[in-house]
Order: structure tokens, then C-alpha cells, then sequence
């Protein structure tokens, strides 16, 4: 693989999970569900360090992190009063599950073939991880709300999430 050819792979590459990280933050600020909030937040920090591997490989071959590939709407909420907080928003986690999957699938083969071995190796863990992360959001559709953990104690879960993270 010529570094012209590694720089535009890496390039399409990018902007395709920037695009994915934006569709992440904009589906955080709408699940009010404290426990799948909780699974975005991660999922995202994950998504960040990604990006930071793929702005630094990039910037070894001279280029500069690219604009996301498209912008990916997050669906409505069911109505209220449809749900009990567990499904509510169990059109947004589904929808984040397909476009994962989507995207695994579209790049998976497209990596595997990859000579460059250590950007090759990178793009295998952020495709894995996005298999997880898959999984996580199929969990959270399904109603588990301990994705990430049980809660002790046998404390109630009660309130919601802000949409905005600073209030002033």
C-alpha cells in the first residue's frame, strides 16, 4: 500500500468514526436514562481515544484530521408514558447498534487485506471495541440496565440525565 493510498484509507476511515462519535454525543444528550447514559459516556471516551490514535497516525503521514463523513440524526423518543425508562429509548440504542454493525462490516474486510501491519493491528482494536460497544447498546435496547455494572446496595434508581453537561 503506496502512503498515499494508507493516507486517504485512514482519512475515509476517520471521518467515518467521527461521524459515529458525533451520532454517540448526540444520542447522549437525548437517553436521560441514568444507566445508558452512563454506557454513552463510555463509549464515547473510547471513541476519543480512538480519534486520537487515528489524528496521530494521520499526522505522521501529513494530514490533518478530516471533517465527519455525514451527519447520522438520532431518532425520536417514544412518547412518554409509552415506556417505563427502560424502553424509551430503545429506538436510539437499536439505531446506534445497526450503525456499529454497519460500520464493522463495511471496514472489516477493507482492514484485514491492510500491509501496513501496525495501522492495521490499530484499526482491528477500534473495530473490536465498536463490536463491544454493539453489544453494550444491544444490551441497553434489551432493557439491561447494568451494562456496566451492578448497582449496590439494592439502591433504586431514580432521576435522569441533563441534555447539557454544564448549567450555569
Amino acid at each position: 500500500m503506496q502512503q498515499s493510498d494508507l493516507q486517504q484509507f485512514l482519512t475515509d476511515f476517520t471521518a467515518d468514526r467521527l461521524a459515529l462519535l458525533q451520532r454517540h454525543e448526540a444520542g447522549a444528550r437525548v437517553v436521560s436514562h441514568y444507566d445508558f447514559n452512563n454506557a454513552y459516556q463510555y463509549v464515547i471516551s473510547r471513541e476519543e481515544t480512538q480519534i486520537g490514535w487515528l489524528q496521530s497516525a494521520l499526522a505522521e503521514l501529513g494530514a490533518s484530521l478530516p471533517p465527519p463523513s455525514r451527519t447520522i440524526s438520532v431518532p425520536e423518543v417514544e412518547a412518554k408514558g409509552a415506556g417505563d425508562g427502560r424502553t424509551a429509548f430503545r429506538g436510539i440504542l437499536e439505531d446506534d447498534m445497526r450503525h456499529l454493525g454497519a460500520c464493522v462490516d463495511q471496514w472489516r474486510p477493507r482492514v484485514t487485506v491492510m500491509t501496513h501491519a501496525r495501522h492495521r493491528i490499530m484499526l482491528d482494536v477500534i473495530l473490536g471495541e465498536s463490536r463491544e460497544h454493539q453489544r453494550v447498546f444491544e444490551q441497553a435496547a434489551a432493557g439491561m440496565e447494568d451494562v456496566l455494572g451492578k448497582r449496590t446496595g439494592g439502591v433504586a434508581r431514580q432521576g435522569a440525565v441533563l441534555p447539557t453537561r454544564w448549567m450555569e
